[in-house]
């Protein structure tokens, strides 16, 4: 009955969205952030994604189509423009890339589970991690592993663990936590990844832009001790491991798994790039781990090389002369460093995961596991599986297109132009920053709007190094913990698909455990660090108050719940 009331109220509020907004696009002001908000608030109470983009994505078409048309001609110009923006989406290269990267590397994951190479992993781990404990560490460690690109590091643990989460019993939940938090939190940070081309050139024009000469690349390490919220849930994750304790909706699903063995709830709408379980496993005799490794390693060893080349060439076709002499010298982890910068990671992650693709198939034919029309069948069959999930991106990048036409990061960015404290400044920022990516579900695109602003911002509230640093960070760290928590953002959803969660129930889950590492980050690190604290003594406070907070409200899931609770249930 909710859910009807809900759609009944959408629908009178664009009915009546012609004599309520206004008359010219120069003054949206705050109905800019309509359309986001109508798609998340749908998303939490509807509990479906798709309509729930769909109808934010046709809200903000017929704004802007009321600009030039009557009631009924603008759902029609809405309709038209809807359509044009799922088209745009797709003719981005950037989103093509990934596209074909996301059919590919599903049809990877299924390739590796009829050769019973998944399978095989999850009972070599199954032997080491005997304990939920261990099991989630070691999920921990792969994310960390596969540091150099978030949409690689989702589409390749999640899947591989997933086998030794279910059989200790760790919520499907749980596993899409961990994988999202060690994702896009490691990209951001690591030295060499398909991130740092963009920060740096983010940044290089931000210092170019308060005419200060700086090294973007010195200036991008010096920040990484204030990714405070980062560094923070990476933490979060490994306490929460260790001491078996969780609280909240994650505590709910755990109890749910441990306890009545259901890793997803009933009725639950799984989202997964392939079906490993109803896949068949051809592969005879003895399982082997190198059947899931060798195409694991090749999809890695060939990301990196397709970057390093990728960004070769890019520089080589270029016009800085400086930067193709430098590349054309003696190998360097500079040279190393500049290429992959300058790489196009869709291109470049798309080439890797076909030839593993290639290398699986080899494999399993020359094994005699497969011939080659069943393994053609079972890629498709993986590829096939991702249609949802791509539905879902394709969605989520017109309502980001929609968002961008009506300015409403613009307007959320217009309210911090005013006098701010500076102890306050790098909070401010850090919260703007989530809430401009939880609005429109894209880290990289709050880091491009914000960053211009912060930088000069900050610069004119105090020109000191730290001060900047610490602003820079404050951008980052932001854009990530809203697109974090965010049901429209493309990392997200592709979370859920990684772990085969229910995308609804991963944010969720999610946000109740993000949320409080943003408050430490900014009561405990960003406002103290301001103040003149060292930053090491911050993140050693916010780490003990992680942990507290853990020890504090969280529970083991197999402990007996307290009578009240009981009662209630």
């Amino acid at each position: 009955m909710k859910r009807y009331l809900t759609l009944a109220f959408l629908l009178i509020f664009l009915l009546l969205m012609p004599f309520l907004a206004p008359a010219h696009a120069e003054g949206w002001g705050a109905w800019s952030i309509i359309p986001p908000l109508v798609a998340i608030s749908l998303a939490f109470i509807s509990k479906n994604v798709v309509v729930s983009l769909f109808i934010g994505i046709f809200s903000g078409a017929y704004l802007i189509a009321l600009q030039s048309g009557s009631v009924f001609s603008g759902i029609l110009r809405a309709f038209v423009l809807m359509t044009r923006e799922f088209v745009a989406a797709l003719s981005d290269p950037w989103n093509a890339g990934i596209v074909v990267q996301t059919f590919t590397i599903g049809g990877l994951i299924a390739l590796i589970s009829v050769m019973g190479g998944t399978r095989a992993i999850a009972e070599k781990l199954a032997k080491r991690a005997r304990t939920a404990a261990s099991a989630q560490i070691y999920t921990w460690l792969m994310g960390i592993f596969i540091f150099f690109d978030d949409y690689a590091n989702l589409l390749t643990v999640g899947p591989i663990m997933r086998p030794v989460m279910d059989k200790m019993k760790v919520s499907r939940e749980k596993l899409a936590f961990i994988i999202d938090s060690t994702a896009a939190p490691i990209a951001d940070i690591a030295l060499i990844s398909t991130w740092i081309g963009y920060e740096l050139g983010l940044i290089k024009h931000a210092y170019a832009a308060i005419g200060v000469e700086a090294n973007a690349y010195h200036v991008f390490i010096q920040t990484i001790p204030y990714r405070f919220y980062s560094l923070i849930i990476l933490f979060f994750i490994v306490v929460s491991a260790l001491s078996r304790r969780d609280f909240g909706p994650m505590l709910k699903a755990e109890r749910r798994a441990r306890l009545e063995g259901k890793v997803v709830a009933d009725g639950a709408q799984i989202m997964s790039a392939v079906d490993t379980e109803r896949l068949q496993v051809l592969a005879k005799g003895k399982l082997r781990v190198s059947n899931a490794l060798v195409p694991v390693l090749t999809l890695i060893i060939g990301a990196f090389a397709a970057l390093f080349y990728n960004g070769y060439t890019n520089i080589l076709a270029g016009s800085d002369t400086e930067l193709v002499a430098l590349v054309r010298g003696p190998f360097s982890f500079t040279v190393f460093r500049e290429c992959f910068s300058a790489a196009n990671a869709s291109i470049a992650l798309t080439q890797s995961a076909i030839l593993a693709s290639l290398v699986a198939i080899f494999m399993g034919w020359s094994r005699r596991i497969f011939g080659l029309r069943d393994a053609v069948d079972a890629w498709i069959k993986g590829a096939g599986g991702m249609v949802i999930t791509v539905t879902i991106l394709i969605l989520a990048w017109s309502l980001s297109g929609v968002i961008g036409k009506l300015g409403a990061a613009d307007y959320l960015v217009g309210i911090i132009s005013g006098k701010i404290p500076p102890f306050l400044l790098s909070a401010v920022i850090f919260i703007f920053g989530a809430l401009i990516s939880f609005a429109t579900g894209t880290s990289y695109g709050t880091m491009g709007i914000l960053m211009p602003l912060a930088v000069p911002l900050a610069y004119a509230v105090s020109p000191e190094p730290v001060f900047l640093y610490m602003c820079i960070a404050a951008v980052l760290s932001g854009a990530i913990f809203g697109d974090h928590c965010s049901p429209i953002s493309d990392t997200t959803i592709l979370s859920s698909m990684g772990a085969a969660c229910d995308h609804i129930a991963h944010v969720n889950t999610q946000i109740i455990y993000a949320i409080p590492v943003a408050f430490i980050a900014i009561l405990i690190c960003f406002i103290p660090t301001a103040l003149g604290l060292p930053v090491w003594i911050s993140l050693l406070l916010g780490a003990a108050v992680v942990a507290g907070l853990i020890y504090t409200f969280g529970r083991h899931p197999e402990d007996p719940m307290p009578a009240k609770k009981m009662m209630k249930k």
